[in-house]
């Protein structure tokens, strides 16, 4: 009778003892036996987006980039920093602006190369509005650009686009400025060596090299021409207070001050490269800058390869709760 009412006891504690914790490590069998009947699901997934890939990176035209070494020219700020410290408070009397100096000018030219004014000027002055909006490729036999024909008619010279809202059909000045500053203008610089990049992309290498000088020498002119009309009215201004005050010492102040005027009023009327210097002039780029198709074509391998693996785990999971299913019902 002990025995069997022991035998009893150990059943029923048997019974119901808690069930054993789940391992929470994963099955490396598992998941390459999933990814092995998945096998050619990754496989043609793979495949696919690798054909797209390489059919896409085909179908982009290639860019080209014209690049131009710039330093600071001497020229750029001249005598008026070497006055500033000397008589800066005279001249801030006076209301005369001596600058900053040299790097102050140059990154005052750097800013204006990117303002909507200068970049809109000079789109209009070198006429690039159908060549910026309306090209899409460049014919390296006939070394023309290839021009949309859904946007632009070429042989009537009129815009076929369709209006959207407040822009027309021709492209607006804010269109073109916000597309040449995004896709085309590059503006670096080396804040140790003081030196600055500019670059041009555009299907044309001709043009990119043709558009970056066009920059380099309309930046100088502008930069110029605003010096002189600045100095030009310093020197009015000075003169003018010079008749006005009889005191020996601000006349020696007003002549110092008039004199390194005249010397900026010069070198701004003489020099052509006023604020930048040519270092390393653009050239005509011989191979593309863009797009990477390598690249292209090996993330497009990439991405398809993680979602077929991705595809095929999903796939066998299904199957399996599809079997559990079935063996409950």
């Amino acid at each position: 009778m002990e025995n069997n009412q022991l035998s009893v006891k150990y059943q029923t504690d048997a019974q119901f003892q808690p069930p054993a914790p789940a391992s929470d490590e994963i099955d490396l069998r598992e998941l390459f036996s999933a990814l092995w009947k998945g096998k050619w699901i990754i496989i043609a997934t793979t495949f696919l987006f690798a054909v797209a890939g390489v059919l896409y990176a085909l179908s982009l035209p290639n860019i080209y980039k014209a690049d131009a070494l710039l330093a600071p020219a001497e020229s750029s700020g001249g005598g008026l920093s070497k006055m500033a410290s000397q008589f800066g408070g005279l001249a801030s009397l006076a209301g005369v602006s001596l600058g900053g100096g040299e790097a102050s000018q140059t990154d005052l030219a750097a800013e204006v190369i990117k303002s909507r004014q200068f970049v809109n000027a000079f789109i209009a002055k070198h006429e690039l509005m159908v060549p910026l909006m309306a090209s899409k490729g460049w014919n390296l036999s006939k070394n023309e650009l290839i021009y949309d024909d859904e946007i632009y008619n070429v042989e009537t010279n009129t815009w076929l686009r369709e209006p959207k809202g407040l822009r027309g059909s021709e492209p607006s000045e804010q269109e073109m400025y916000e597309a040449f500053l995004k896709e085309v203008l590059s503006v670096g610089s080396d804040k140790k060596s003081g030196f600055y990049t500019l670059s041009i992309k555009h299907y044309s290498p001709y043009l990119a090299k043709q558009w970056t000088d066009w920059l380099i020498e309309d930046i100088n002119k502008v930069m110029r021409e605003r010096t002189i009309k600045e100095t030009t009215q310093n020197l009015v201004y000075l003169e003018n207070q010079l008749e006005k005050t009889a005191i020996a010492d601000m006349q020696t102040s007003f002549y110092s001050l008039i004199e390194e005027q005249t010397k900026n009023l010069m070198l701004a009327e003489v020099q052509d490269e006023f604020v930048f210097k040519v270092i390393d002039r653009a050239v005509v780029p011989e191979l593309k800058a863009e797009p990477k198709r390598a690249l292209i074509c090996i993330l497009a391998a990439l991405i398809g390869g993680v979602l077929g693996v991705l595809i095929a785990f999903a796939n066998d999971a299904y199957r399996k709760n599809s079997r559990k299913l079935g063996t409950e019902f």
